[in-house]
């Protein structure tokens, strides 16, 4: 199945695990990314640790598991590029609005894009 068909259907947690450039991890709950027509993968970020990292260490690890059981993905990403502010984030947006969300989203967001190095199954391979 085509990572694109995967996310569209699958239901479960993302964990975006990245590292600044002393080595020094972080690990947070992530939606799942949005996979773009030339194969990256896209995330909307807040200006946090995550993206902190990102500009010094462009490596991550995304760690995606369904509902259910203990099937999913490990994917092993670099980041490509990224977008601030950009209309592409309202559109590729799935949350609808809250008076909490529209206090957020007054704040800068980016758009981070990866490049997939190596796909695994939640446990093994």
């Amino acid at each position: 199945m085509e990572l694109k068909e995967y996310f569209a259907s699958a239901n479960g947690i993302g964990i975006l695990a990245t590292a600044d450039k002393d080595g020094n991890t972080d690990a947070a709950v992530y939606a799942r990314p949005h996979v773009m027509d030339d194969g990256t993968l896209a995330f909307i970020m807040n200006d946090r640790l995550s993206h902190q990292n990102l500009q010094s260490n462009p490596k991550a690890t995304y760690l995606f598991k369904e509902d259910g059981g203990y099937k999913g993905k490990r994917l092993h990403m670099i980041k490509v590029r990224e977008e601030k502010d950009s209309e592409q984030i309202a559109e590729l947006s799935r949350r609808s609005p809250s008076p909490e969300r529209e206090q957020q989203a007054k704040k800068s967001k980016f758009l981070v894009f990866f490049k997939i190095e190596k796909e695994r199954p939640l446990l093994g391979g």
